[in-house]
């Protein structure tokens, strides 16, 4: 069985990974001390990766603003849902608002525009 979860809270791991990305590659740019120019690329591939993830936060905080607000019938906490089809930010709940897909198996892909399900 797949490990599904929120499509809202993969980008936020997503951006937040970024962001130890970035730390991680201008350490390594420290042993590097000898060379000013390498521990230069190093700083500044780091800080490239920590600005992308201020603007995936960004994306995200704005599409967030954009998504469907749902009461989870299971855990019954306000989540959001993005797409045809999405789960619970808490419970990992399987929801729809498309009326075709209710009682189906949980499935991705429905969210794809050349999806027919």
């Amino acid at each position: 069985m797949a490990k599904y979860s929120s499509k809202i809270n993969k980008i936020r791991t997503f951006a937040l990974s970024l962001i130890f990305i970035g730390f991680i590659v201008m350490y390594g740019g420290i042993f590097f001390k000898s060379s000013p120019i390498i521990m230069t690329i190093f700083m500044i591939l780091g800080l490239l990766c920590i600005i992308a993830s201020t603007v995936v936060y960004f994306w995200i905080g704005m599409l967030s603003t954009k998504s469907v607000q749902v009461v989870c019938p299971n855990c019954q906490k306000i989540t959001k849902i993005l797409g045809r089809v999405d789960m619970c930010m808490y419970c990992n709940e399987p929801l729809t608002l498309d009326k075709n897909l209710e009682g189906k198996a949980f499935n991705e892909s429905y969210n794809k525009k050349r999806s027919t399900n």
